[in-house]
């Protein structure tokens, strides 16, 4: 399987690294970020990666959801990048990063170059 994608996102490997562009314009409730995470740990079959999420279409993420996506989001994820491009997705990452505190290493980027230097050491 080297792809999947589902109302939300695609989800595709690439160089150990697991690749999650959101589609455009969306927003994720609770339900929603549960299935994500579902779909994800689908596709990772046991595996743990490092996650380029590339957030730039996403309109809004509900507390609940944030909440689901900071503790359940993190299952079998080693680091994550999130790439940012306007001002919604960085308003996101931002409050995202600021409010939750991720478990694991966890940075926003506007180039996707950079993001994937970040990973490259949890390879």
């Amino acid at each position: 399987m080297n792809s999947i994608e589902n109302n939300y996102a695609l989800y595709t490997l690439d160089g150990g690294i697991l690749y999650i562009r959101y589609h455009a314009d969306i927003v994720i409730k609770y339900e929603g970020a549960v299935k994500i995470v579902a779909d994800r740990l689908r596709f990772q079959q046991g595996i743990c990666y490092p996650a380029l999420c590339d957030i730039t279409g996403v309109e809004e993420v509900d507390k609940p959801a944030r909440d689901y996506l900071a503790s359940e989001g993190s299952i079998l994820l080693k680091a994550v990048a999130f790439i940012v491009g306007n001002p919604m997705s960085n308003i996101i990452s931002y409050f995202y990063l600021k409010t939750t505190k991720p478990s694991i290493p966890t940075k926003a980027f506007q180039n996707v170059e950079e993001a994937k230097l970040f990973l490259e050491k949890y390879i």
